[in-house]
């Protein structure tokens, strides 16, 4: 059996388990949107072509906002999204995935290619599906 076989990619086990958003909406506006989509990532849309897509986490909210007793209704998702945010190619390796997530520290990625948001990657899609797919 050849190296490929055993490959899964990303894009087998990615998920359209995300919402996106505007920098400029507040963060209740946001949690209105993911609660509505049920759904804990937000992805944040690119203002024009030359830049670049952000994320918000439902944690990133607990974090920065509930945690701090901010008002909702009066901080930008922009305030506290990560941007650039580290995304990754549809047509990787999962276990390079893996491993980068480890590097960085990171659990959850947009998946990316040719500049349109794909779905989302994380490290339940990783173990869950690509492990029961080799």
């Amino acid at each position: 059996m050849n190296q490929s076989e055993n490959l899964v990619r990303v894009l087998e086990v990615m998920s359209q388990d995300y919402a996106l958003v505007d920098g400029m909406n507040t963060i209740a506006e946001a949690i209105e949107v993911a609660s509505k989509a049920n759904v804990q990532v937000l992805l944040v849309n690119k203002r024009h072509e030359d830049d670049e897509f952000g994320m918000v986490l439902m944690s990133d909210i607990a974090k920065q906002v509930v945690s701090r007793d901010r008002a909702p209704e009066r901080v930008n998702v922009y305030e506290i999204m990560i941007k650039p945010v580290l995304s990754v190619r549809g047509r990787m390796d999962v276990r390079y995935c893996a491993r980068l997530f480890e590097r960085f520290g990171i659990h959850t990625a947009p998946v990316i290619d040719e500049d349109q948001i794909q779905g989302v990657v994380n490290y339940q899609d990783i173990v869950l599906k690509g492990m029961s797919s080799r």
